[in-house]
């Protein structure tokens, strides 16, 4: 698989909600930095992370752009969020079912054919002004 195809895999599987086969495309030891948070590692780590993403927010990402360094071992994508709140998300705002649409951005370093590392970008501000 490319990195490409690798890459367009993961939001594939995120998009359909495919949390076994999304799981399955990341290193055993992934590092994943949270949008304006801290840096999380390890696959078990990532899955408890998204089982709350998967409680507090429904979302589809669309628009999707992939980017590959020439070697293959870096990526980066852009794309938007089209999303609903679902379930109040400690210290942000109460979830009303409120919906937004947010550009948005990943980095990705790849190591023997699975995402080593990701780091998610979006206008936080941006995400409150929508929901509140």
């Amino acid at each position: 698989m490319t990195t490409r195809d690798l890459i367009q895999a993961y939001y594939d599987a995120f998009n359909a909600a495919d949390m076994p086969a999304f799981l399955a495309l990341l290193s055993d030891d992934i590092v994943h930095d949270i949008n304006q948070g801290e840096r999380q590692t390890g696959k078990a780590v990532f899955a408890e992370f998204m089982d709350k993403m998967n409680r507090c927010y429904r979302e589809q990402l669309t628009d999707l752009v992939i980017m590959v360094s020439a070697d293959g071992r870096r990526a980066a994508a852009e794309f938007v969020v089209n999303g609903e709140y679902l379930a109040d998300d400690e210290g942000l705002p109460p979830a009303k079912g409120q919906k937004y649409v947010l550009p948005a951005g990943a980095f990705f370093d790849v190591k023997d054919g699975k995402v080593a590392r990701i780091s998610n970008y979006y206008n936080l501000n941006d995400w409150i002004a929508q929901v509140c």
